[in-house]
């Protein structure tokens, strides 16, 4: 019985260490990335590529996701909102949780699901086949040539995809709202309007976005990178990306929502 308790606790301090290692060897992969972005500067094509392969094919599932978010809060907000005799405010409800919360968090999670495990596997597939090896051996740096426009091409997209499912968001909110359960058009859209705030609102839902495509892109690489070149090792890699993605940006949201809209 003490055995085995002992060798838990060892167990759970050889993770922890193994994780605190592991971090820092992920901050030097980071590292390692901005210090060879001065490559994708030069060849901008490298990173309007990848945009392509990220950004454009994650397209149809961001604006279908958008359009049904916004309707079921069109929705439930209508219901809400009727309670209290409010449903003048319905406008303002959508774009609001859209714009600050929903948009930049709900994109951030699919676009981890689908263009960050796409991205592991590409490079954990390139790893497996020894094509990055090559490019080594050619004196080619992977790092520069295959990371560092696949993180900026993240980095970039992120902040557009949100954008787009905010506004598919609004949209849905308007057809159920407006068109369906018949909120008045003019108050719909002059209370939101009044009631989204440039700095405040629009401005912090892009900050998050971009943060989210900084920490989406940088674990998809380092774990592309990371991986042990077999299918399997390349399978769990994807597996860590999306997990461990979902988690930073949901602890992310916390600690910006905290800062931006609490006043910490």
């Amino acid at each position: 019985m003490f055995g085995r308790r002992r060798l838990s606790v060892r167990t759970i301090g050889a993770d922890t260490i193994d994780a605190i290692w592991r971090l820092g060897y992920a901050t030097r992969f980071l590292g390692l990335t901005l210090a060879h972005s001065g490559a994708s500067v030069r060849r901008p094509r490298l990173v309007v590529r990848e945009v392509y392969y990220t950004g454009v094919l994650s397209l149809v599932i961001i604006l279908v996701s958008g359009l049904f978010v916004g309707m079921v809060l069109g929705f439930q907000g209508h219901q809400t909102l009727a309670i209290y005799g409010s449903e003048s405010a319905l406008g303002v409800l959508v774009a609001l949780s859209l714009v600050r919360e929903l948009g930049p968090v709900v994109s951030a999670l699919l676009f981890a699901s689908r263009a960050g495990s796409a991205m592991t596997a590409e490079i954990g597939l390139m790893k497996a086949t020894e094509q990055l090896a090559a490019m080594e051996m050619m004196a080619v740096d992977p790092i520069a040539r295959v990371m560092a426009p696949r993180f900026w091409a993240g980095v970039i997209s992120m902040p557009l995809l949100a954008a787009m499912f905010s506004a598919m968001g609004v949209f849905g909110g308007y057809l159920v709202g407006v068109v369906l359960i018949g909120v008045d058009e003019g108050t719909f859209w002059s209370q939101m309007q009044a009631a989204v705030d440039l700095r405040e609102d629009v401005v912090n839902g892009v900050t998050k976005s971009i943060v989210f495509g900084i920490a989406i892109s940088w674990i998809a690489v380092f774990e592309g990178y990371d991986a042990p070149p077999t299918a399997e090792g390349v399978s769990g890699a994807t597996t860590r990306t999306v997990v461990t993605s979902s988690l930073a940006v949901l602890g992310l949201d916390f600690i910006m929502t905290a800062f931006m809209f609490r006043g910490l």
